[in-house]
């Protein structure tokens, strides 16, 4: 008897934290997402499920779930396939890992914040690095028909590159045809290196034994071994790097608010920037919180993916 009370002392105050800090929260924001409730009003009404038919029904939030969703089928695969084959490639490597390990990495351990704040500049329409690069390739005869597809008998202003040559680059920030896939290709750069050092992390839990076993099995070919035994070992740590890169591309924030805010016509407003404008900006807590379910479920579904294929042991599929 004594024993276990010393195990509740143990644990009672990570359990107290855990409830107070992670588990109470939600159990207010699902209450609060019921009501019209704004911050600084005494009184609120409970309103229902109207706060969620407002996700479903307005077009600012059917734009908002398709900027996430957008996001997320751009950030994750791109990040995911760049991860694993800069881990293969150094892996492979026998000079020089180190240093493309520490270069990959960089931008993991950068805060995003500030890097959002070079790539403004970078991305500035008229004294941005990008446009200036590719402006000089228009001065240049064979980069250009090279760029333009000139090359090839077609004709050059039909060319993305030639017309841009011919009038003016895009407003990479600006155009909301451009603004998410910029977004998106911040996130490829900042995240690739994470899922890099998964997979590094994940190569070195496969066999030896299993590569020489291919080998005298006729698997000369590195796409043969890679196909063979790399790919079927990897199979928990491609679930464990999709779903957690799925979940950071959903929690996509500090890009948005440094660069576009949500814009251009709310190309960029992707979910918690939206909690954050509703519930913190316009103390709109009711549909913020709404907005936070929403958010939660989408995380819960992946988390509950990932759970149960590697609980199928999902590299012996």
């Amino acid at each position: 008897m004594g024993h276990s009370r010393v195990h509740l002392w143990f644990i009672g105050p990570a359990v107290i934290l855990m409830a107070g800090l992670l588990i109470f929260p939600v159990f207010v924001a699902a209450a609060l997402s019921f009501t019209d409730y704004n911050l600084g009003n005494p009184s609120f009404n409970w309103i229902g499920v109207e706060n969620y038919d407002r996700l479903v029904t307005r077009s600012t939030y059917k734009k908002m779930f398709t900027a996430s969703l957008t996001y997320v089928l751009l950030v994750v695969p791109i990040s995911v396939a760049l991860g694993l084959g800069a881990a293969l490639l150094i892996s492979s490597l026998r000079i020089g890992g180190e240093l493309y390990k520490a270069v990959f990495f960089l931008p993991v351990m950068a805060t995003l914040l500030a890097m959002a704040i070079v790539w403004e500049f970078a991305l500035h329409p008229i004294v941005g690095v990008v446009n200036d690069i590719l402006r000089t390739g228009c001065d240049v005869g064979w980069l250009h028909a090279l760029l333009s597809g000139s090359w090839l008998g077609g004709d050059p202003l039909q060319s993305w590159y030639g017309h841009a040559c011919a009038e003016d680059f895009p407003l990479w920030l600006g155009d909301k045809d451009y603004a998410l896939g910029t977004i998106a290709f911040i996130g490829i750069w900042q995240g690739f290196g994470f899922n890099m050092v998964l997979y590094l992390a994940g190569l070195t839990s496969v066999p030896r034994e299993l590569y020489q076993a291919a080998h005298m099995d006729g698997a000369d070919s590195a796409w043969e071994r890679f196909r063979l035994v790399t790919w079927p070992m990897l199979g928990p740590t491609n679930v464990f790097v999709v779903t957690i890169s799925s979940i950071r591309s959903f929690q996509v924030f500090d890009t948005v608010e440094a660069l576009t805010r949500g814009g251009p016509s709310k190309s960029t407003y992707v979910m918690v920037y939206a909690m954050f404008e509703k519930g913190v900006k316009q103390n709109l807590l009711g549909i913020g919180s709404a907005i936070t379910i929403v958010f939660l479920g989408f995380v819960l579904i992946l988390t509950l993916i990932q759970v149960y294929f590697v609980n199928r042991r999902v590299h012996y599929a």
